[in-house]
């Protein structure tokens, strides 16, 4: 009989998985607290002490834009920053990592010897993979760390793995004709330009039956068109910095988060935590020493999906991509983040959500803060347009509405001009 999960971790209790995760933080933290640029970012936290979300919340939130700058400052004599527990000879490293990968900044991230590094295995099985299939993968194997994380889930699962890497669409054809593969990792618009070819040219592919796919929006119109030709895709939420974080089961419900991360939704710009089901940025601590990444801003917005899925996994479960955090924009020749809004919130907690909306033409362009406010008292907006001129030094009209009205889409700042 076929079994219906990777394993028993998919199906535990949500409050001994709670449990697990919260006593794995202080080992974690220390992991962190070894490596140089995290031990600057951790000065003075008590590793031992953090072993709930509140605390973890606490913590400072390490971006993509931290990690590059501090590349850039040491590219002559450590290229990962200080923030890799494992390199080569030349670091004078202590553990080997088996690979480095380049992203665009250029931004370098390790990769350790551990099997299944990326924990690929469990997002591939919930797409249908198996042992003994033969997977084409179509993720690039240069440069970036797409087609070895695919590669590595699929190695562990026990799968077959060609290695068709990126173009070359006429040969991978080929290969995926007469090679017969069960299934297709990639992304969803190769697929489709495989399939559309294949089509044109007469080509056969009745054995390809499953695809997961990534690293691009995956919409339920082309879902269905996969569909349509035989091909049943799931996607999966992964990042090169930090492998899977979720992954789309058989129910169609949003994304079942992976058992060896720590994800947190939190408002844009900032590091403070949203309520459930609001949307946020998503924040990733995954439980690895090799690189021990605390907080990363993954730079993407989603919210966390009531309730448990449908399959009998019981880990918490997200919306999937909803869009990019960073809604920086420049305002009469002045940058406005989403961490400035953030720091004029917190001038006024009677406020909940904000939207900042740019409109106008350029050069001749104008601000408007929107607030959510129960019950505002008198001279509420006035006092805002001060904060907004103190923090951003702009000035800003202020609408003051009522709960509910803004849009639960994560943006923070709405940059509505004219650009023609």
């Amino acid at each position: 009989m076929t079994p219906e999960f990777h394993d028993e971790l998919e199906t535990r209790e949500p409050a001994l998985r709670e449990s697990a995760l919260m006593a794995a933080l202080p080992a974690q933290l220390r992991a962190a607290q070894a490596v140089p640029a995290l031990a600057v970012r951790l000065a003075g936290v008590d590793a031992d002490a953090v072993q709930s979300r509140k605390a973890l919340a606490r913590l400072p939130v390490t971006r993509k834009g931290d990690v590059l700058q501090a590349q850039q400052a040491q590219r002559g004599s450590d290229p990962l920053g200080g923030f890799s527990a494992i390199g080569w000879r030349a670091q004078q490293s202590a553990r080997r990592a088996q690979r480095v990968y380049q992203s665009p900044g250029p931004i370098y991230e390790p990769e350790g010897t551990g099997r299944d590094y990326w924990r690929a295995a469990r997002a591939l099985f919930a797409a249908g993979f198996r042992a003994g299939d033969l997977v084409h993968n179509s993720f690039s194997y240069h440069l970036t760390s797409g087609g070895w994380i695919m590669d590595s889930g699929a190695q562990a699962l026990g799968c077959t793995v060609f290695p068709g890497g990126v173009g070359n669409t006429e040969l991978q054809l080929q290969a995926m004709s007469d090679l017969r593969p069960d299934g297709y990792a990639g992304t969803p618009s190769f697929l489709r330009i495989a399939l559309e070819k294949a089509a044109e040219t007469g080509v056969a592919l009745p054995s390809l039956k499953k695809a997961l796919v990534s690293g691009e929006a995956f919409p339920p119109s082309l879902r269905d068109w996969l569909k349509a030709r035989g091909v049943a895709g799931y996607q999966a939420y992964a990042t090169a910095d930090v492998g899977v974080i979720a992954y789309e089961t058989s129910a169609r419900e949003g994304l079942v988060l992976d058992e060896g991360v720590i994800v947190e939704i939190v408002r844009p710009g900032t590091g403070d935590p949203v309520p459930a089901g609001e949307v946020g940025e998503v924040l990733v601590t995954v439980l690895n020493p090799d690189y021990p990444l605390v907080r990363f801003a993954t730079g993407d917005l989603s919210a966390v999906l009531a309730g448990t899925c449908p399959t009998g996994r019981t880990n918490t479960r997200i919306k999937g991509w909803m869009g990019r955090a960073d809604q920086t924009t420049k305002v009469r020749g002045m940058f406005v983040h989403p961490g400035q809004i953030a720091e004029v919130l917190k001038r006024h907690p009677e406020i909940g959500r904000a939207r900042l909306v740019v409109e106008g033409e350029m050069a001749n362009d104008r601000m408007t803060l929107h607030v959510e406010c129960a019950q505002a008292a008198d001279g509420l907006a006035e006092a805002v347009a001060g904060s907004v001129r103190d923090v951003t030094k702009l000035r800003s009209a202020v609408q003051v509405v009522t709960p509910g009205t803004l849009a639960n889409d994560g943006k923070i700042i709405d940059d509505a001009r004219s650009y023609q």
